[in-house]
C-alpha cells in the first residue's frame, strides 16, 4: 500500500461514520467524517502532513501553512514537521475563530513567523460548503499575507470547490468523497 492508501485506510477506519449528522454549515447529512480522529493519531497525522507537504512544495513561493482552528491546527502542525525533516521548513500558523481580546487583537497565531506579506497555503480537514475556507481567507488577506494553495484532506462534493472558485481560488484535495468510499 502507498501512503495515499494508507491514509485512507485510516481515514475510513477511524473517521468515517454514517447516520444523521448536522454540519458545520448547518447541513444535515447521512454521513460524518470526523477527521480529527485521524489527525490527531500518529500515523494519521504523519501521513496528512506528509501527502499535503507534497503538494505544497510545488509552491515555492509558500512561506507558511496555516487553517482555521480547530480542525486545521494538527494538519499545519503536521505539514510543518514534515517540511522540516525534508529540509524545506514552512512554520504554521493558526487562524482563530475570534480576534484575539488583548495584546495585538490578531487573527492569527504564529505570524511573526512569517514573513510580512508572504504568500501562504491554507489547509482544512474536511471541505462542505468551503465557509470557512472563506473566511480563513478573509482573515488571512485582514493580517497582510497572499493566498497561495488551498488544500484539504477530504473534499465532500457539496459546493466547496465551486465556492473557492467563485472567491478566485482551486480546492486541491486528497481524498474527495467519492474517492473515500469507492
Amino acid at each position: 500500500m502507498n501512503e495515499r492508501e494508507v491514509l485512507k485506510r485510516i481515514i475510513l477506519e477511524k473517521s468515517y461514520r454514517q447516520g444523521t449528522f448536522k454540519l458545520t454549515s448547518g447541513r444535515i447529512s447521512d454521513f460524518y467524517i470526523d477527521c480529527k480522529q485521524t489527525t490527531l493519531s500518529a500515523e494519521g497525522a504523519y501521513l496528512c502532513g506528509r501527502l499535503l507537504f507534497e503538494i505544497i512544495k510545488d509552491f515555492q513561493e509558500v512561506r507558511a501553512v496555516g487553517g482555521m482552528t480547530l480542525g486545521a491546527d494538527p494538519l499545519v502542525t503536521a505539514v510543518s514537521i514534515v517540511s522540516y525533516l525534508e529540509n524545506v521548513p514552512i512554520p504554521a500558523f493558526i487562524i482563530r475563530k475570534e480576534p484575539k481580546g488583548h495584546g495585538t487583537g490578531s487573527w492569527i497565531e504564529g505570524k511573526s513567523n512569517i514573513p510580512a506579506g508572504s504568500s501562504v497555503a491554507l489547509v482544512e480537514d474536511v471541505v462542505t460548503t468551503g465557509g470557512t475556507l472563506v473566511k480563513a481567507i478573509e482573515r488571512t488577506r485582514q493580517e497582510g499575507f497572499e493566498v497561495g494553495p488551498v488544500l484539504t484532506v477530504v473534499d465532500r462534493q457539496e459546493g466547496g470547490v465551486e465556492r473557492l472558485k467563485e472567491e478566485g481560488f482551486e480546492l486541491r484535495s486528497i481524498f474527495t468523497r467519492s474517492e473515500l468510499v469507492s
